[in-house]
C-alpha cells in the first residue's frame, strides 16, 4: 500500500473520513468513495489495495490527531498533571457537544470492527492502550496509588463523557461532571 501522501490519496482519505465518521465504516462502499474523490477504481486501489487498508489509514489519521493534541497539551502544561487532566476533560466536553458530533470515532470503529484480527481493530486497541498509558503517567506524577486501575477507570469515564453530549448536556457540564468523577476516582 502506498503510504506517501499525495493529493489523490488525501482526497480519497478525506472522503472516507467524512463518510466513515458520519455514516459508519461498513455502510460506505468503495464505489461511493471513488465517485466522491473523483478517481478511477484503478487509482483508488493503487492507493488502498483493500477496504481494510483504507479503514486502517482513516483510523491511523484519527489516532495521530488525537495523540498529537494530548502530547501538545502535556508539553504546554509540563509539571502540572492535574491541569493536563482538567484540560483533557474540557476538550472532551467541547468535542462531545460540538455540532455534528457522532460519537468517538474509536468506539464507533470498535463496534463495527469487533474481530480482534482486523487491522483497524488493532489501531483502536493500540490507541486506547496509549491513552491509558498517558493516564498512568499523569497519575504517577500526581502521586496517586493503584495507577493502572485508576487509569482504566478514567478511560471508562472518558467513554461515558463522549455519550453525554448526545443527551443535551453543555460542554461545560460534560467537562465539570467528567472532572468531578475523575477526582472521585483519583481521590483528590
Amino acid at each position: 500500500m502506498a503510504t506517501t501522501a499525495t493529493p489523490v490519496r488525501d482526497r480519497i482519505l478525506e472522503a472516507a473520513t467524512r463518510h466513515y465518521y458520519a455514516e459508519g465504516i461498513r455502510a460506505v462502499s468503495a464505489d461511493r468513495l471513488i465517485a466522491e474523490a473523483g478517481v478511477s477504481k484503478v487509482t483508488f486501489y493503487r492507493h488502498f489495495p483493500t477496504k481494510d487498508d483504507l479503514i486502517t489509514a482513516y483510523l491511523s489519521q484519527q489516532v495521530a490527531y488525537a495523540e498529537e493534541l494530548l502530547t501538545e497539551k502535556r508539553a504546554e502544561l509540563a509539571g502540572d498533571p492535574a491541569a493536563v487532566l482538567r484540560a483533557y476533560a474540557e476538550g472532551i466536553g467541547a468535542l462531545a457537544c460540538a455540532p455534528g458530533f457522532r460519537g468517538c470515532p474509536f468506539i464507533n470503529a470498535a463496534a463495527e470492527l469487533s474481530q480482534p484480527d482486523h487491522p483497524g481493530h488493532r489501531v483502536v486497541v493500540d490507541h486506547r492502550d496509549w491513552l491509558v498509558g498517558q493516564f498512568v503517567e499523569l497519575l504517577m506524577e500526581l502521586g496517586v496509588g493503584d495507577v493502572r486501575a485508576k487509569a482504566e477507570q478514567l478511560m471508562m469515564l472518558r467513554d461515558g463523557a463522549m455519550v453525554a453530549g448526545y443527551v443535551g448536556r453543555t460542554p461545560q457540564a460534560v467537562a465539570e461532571t467528567l472532572t468531578a468523577a475523575g477526582r472521585s476516582v483519583i481521590g483528590c
